[in-house]
């Protein structure tokens, strides 16, 4: 199949764009300058230069594939349904894939799916609206898909590298949002792209959670992370307040308690996250 990715030069864009490969997919793949060009050239993908803003230039790389896979992120509500709607239209009757998050669902009060209400953080609250346009192409005969990951981590990348093992490097200690007694629903980045290629064959307008099904809590996970930068145990509790002093507004969906089940993606896509044991993986680095 020849699919039409997005973001394929960021951190869960190198491993869906390999994973395509792997399955013996043709990737094009947006590049918007030459670094990110050779990135994605490296991986066995043609890039195509433009940006999320260069409407006509998605739009024409979406009606040349069979699948359209969005995993980039626009500068504001309007400007990421404008990217969406530029390529669903290119695309047509051909799978869309559209990027989201679990965050979308506030706390979740225990295990809890894709069925769950919505409750964003202020930081994510835009997502709704772009979501809804996005899954209403299903009633004019397309094909989208909506896959909300949980905190993504693995290979020494994603938001826990960057907002908890970054810090600590420079300060010698690991900070916790108050107790660190909430849950964080994690997924392993080769997961999340193994979860993109499959929903490739998944039906017009299904959503997908995609979790590992482990959630450890946040207080664990720092005290993972602790250990994988030689501080074993050094952890310190802030307030809320100073998290978002340091952290900004990612600091409130940093404390949500998340706790969610793959068990709808592995029923319908036959989808089965490889790494389970998220705290050993942080702990390694």
């Amino acid at each position: 199949m020849k699919v039409f990715v997005t973001g394929g030069s960021g951190y869960i864009g190198r491993a869906v764009v390999a994973a395509l490969v792997r399955e013996g997919h043709t990737v094009e793949a947006l590049a918007r300058s030459e670094r990110a060009a050779d990135v994605v050239g490296g991986l066995g993908a043609r890039a195509v230069t433009g940006g999320l803003t260069d409407l006509d230039v998605l739009n024409t790389a979406a009606a040349r594939a069979q699948a359209v896979i969005y995993l980039a992120q626009a500068d504001s509500g309007e400007a990421d349904l404008a990217a969406a709607g530029a390529m669903q239209d290119g695309i047509g009757g051909g799978t869309y894939v559209h990027t989201g998050g679990s965050w979308v669902y506030g706390d979740t009060d225990g295990v809890s799916d894709e069925d769950a209400p919505w409750n964003p953080p202020a930081l994510v609250a835009w997502r709704e609206r772009v979501e809804t346009e996005v899954l209403r192409r299903a009633e004019r005969g397309g094909r989208p898909v909506v896959i909300r990951a949980g905190l993504v981590y693995g290979l020494g990348g994603g938001l826990i590298d960057i907002f908890y093992a970054g810090p600590a490097r420079r300060d010698g200690v690991v900070s916790c949002i108050g107790e660190g007694t909430n849950h964080w629903s994690l997924i392993h980045v080769e997961d999340l792209a193994e979860l993109y290629v499959a929903a490739l064959r998944a039906r017009p307008g299904a959503v997908y959670v995609g979790v590992g099904g482990v959630d450890p809590t946040a207080r664990d996970a720092a005290l993972a992370v602790s250990r994988a930068l030689g501080i074993d145990g050094k952890v310190r509790s802030v307030s809320p307040a100073e998290a978002r002093e340091t952290m900004g507004p990612i600091a409130d969906a940093f404390r949500l308690d998340q706790r969610f089940s793959p068990a709808r993606a592995r029923a319908e896509l036959g989808w089965v996250p490889r790494h389970t044991d998220p705290l050993t993986v942080l702990a390694g680095g």
